[in-house]
Order: C-alpha cells, then sequence, then structure tokens
C-alpha cells in the first residue's frame, strides 16, 4: 500500500511539473524556432552583402524588420488590391483555402485594427434554459445576414471549443447576450484550456 501511495505521489509530481513546464518550454522553443529559421534564412540573403562584416544577429533583425515592413506596406490602401492578388490562391485552391481562411479568420480576432463590438466577449443564455455559454460576437449587422435568415433582430456569435483551435457560430436573438467585461484573447485562452484556470490566474 505504501508503494503504490509512493507512486501515485511519484505520478503527481511528474505531471504538475511536466504541466508547469509545458508552456515555458513550448514558448522558448518556438522563440527559438523563428529565431534560428530566421537567422539562417536571412544570413543567406544578407551574408553576401556585408560579407564578413556580417554578425550573427542581423538574420534576425533583417526578419523583424521585414515584419515591421510588411505591417506597414499592407496597412496602406493602395497596396490593399495587391494584398488580394496575394491571398486568390489561398482563398480559393480547394483544401488551401479552408485551411487559409480558418487561420486568417482565427488571427482576425487578435487584429489591434478590428472593431471592439466584433470582438464583444457576450454570455449567451436562452429565457428558457440556465445553460450559460461564452462566445465572441462576429456579426451585428441584421442588413449582412444572408436571404433566409429570420428578419428578428440577431447576432452571429462564435463558441471557440477547448482542447481544440476550432468552434461553432450560432445566430441568436440579441437579448441572449449580455457583454462580459474580457478581451478577445482571454476568452480563446480560456476556451482553450476548457477554463481549469481562470483569466486572473493565466495573466499571473
Amino acid at each position: 500500500m505504501k508503494q503504490n501511495a509512493d507512486m501515485k505521489r511519484i505520478y503527481q509530481y511528474f505531471f504538475r511539473g511536466l504541466i508547469a513546464f509545458l508552456p515555458i518550454g513550448l514558448t522558448i522553443y518556438f522563440i527559438y524556432l523563428f529565431w534560428s529559421s530566421s537567422e539562417q534564412f536571412f544570413e543567406f540573403l544578407v551574408r553576401p552583402i556585408f560579407g564578413a562584416a556580417y554578425i550573427p544577429g542581423m538574420g534576425i533583425i533583417v526578419g523583424l524588420g521585414s515584419i515591421i515592413l510588411l505591417g506597414y506596406v499592407i496597412s496602406q490602401r493602395r497596396f490593399v488590391k495587391l494584398l488580394l492578388m496575394i491571398e486568390f490562391p489561398f482563398a480559393n485552391f480547394p483544401v488551401v483555402k479552408n485551411i487559409y481562411l480558418s487561420l486568417k479568420n482565427f488571427a482576425d480576432y487578435f487584429n489591434p485594427d478590428q472593431k471592439k463590438t466584433s470582438q464583444q466577449a457576450v454570455i449567451i443564455k436562452s429565457p428558457n434554459s440556465d445553460l450559460e455559454m461564452i462566445g465572441l460576437i462576429t456579426l451585428q449587422d441584421a442588413d449582412a445576414f444572408p436571404v433566409g435568415f429570420s428578419p428578428k433582430d440577431r447576432i452571429a456569435v462564435f463558441l471557440p471549443m477547448g482542447y481544440n483551435i476550432g468552434g461553432y457560430t450560432v445566430f441568436v436573438p440579441r437579448e441572449w447576450a449580455t457583454p462580459v467585461e474580457m478581451s478577445a484573447e482571454e476568452v480563446m485562452r480560456n476556451s482553450l484550456f476548457a477554463w481549469m484556470m481562470n483569466s486572473k490566474e493565466q495573466n499571473t
């Protein structure tokens, strides 16, 4: 019995340690992956220009600078058409478009240029049920709904799924939605981990 209790305690310590390590380890790994990939790629481009004057680390600087430059370029209205042309094959090719549009829509939740109303966190509750679901308003304009939807005042709400980058979009009467003081990032992060930690603990 004592051996079983000791083994159980060891398992508990192991999984607690693993859970504590994984977020830090994966974060460091992805930073390293971005660093090494950017350094190798841009070193190949930059070294021929600077020659012996090339200093390790210049590749990552060029990489970050390129991302900032890309952000600046696509912020200019005259480059919108060019961006649409680049996106066209990704957004229209079968299979690829499903992956691309899903990732693009997911990333748009965290776009600081999006209006707050399109990222409003709400609690959805039917008048005839005590069940509550949290989600993000993705569409409020009734005129934007396709023909065939109920003429009632409705909104589209995205309900993220736990342990999976995905979810459901539901169309509910506006009065079913109650705004909550949470950002889109907090809703997605908490939903991803099935609300095992509250937002205050995660922020800490």
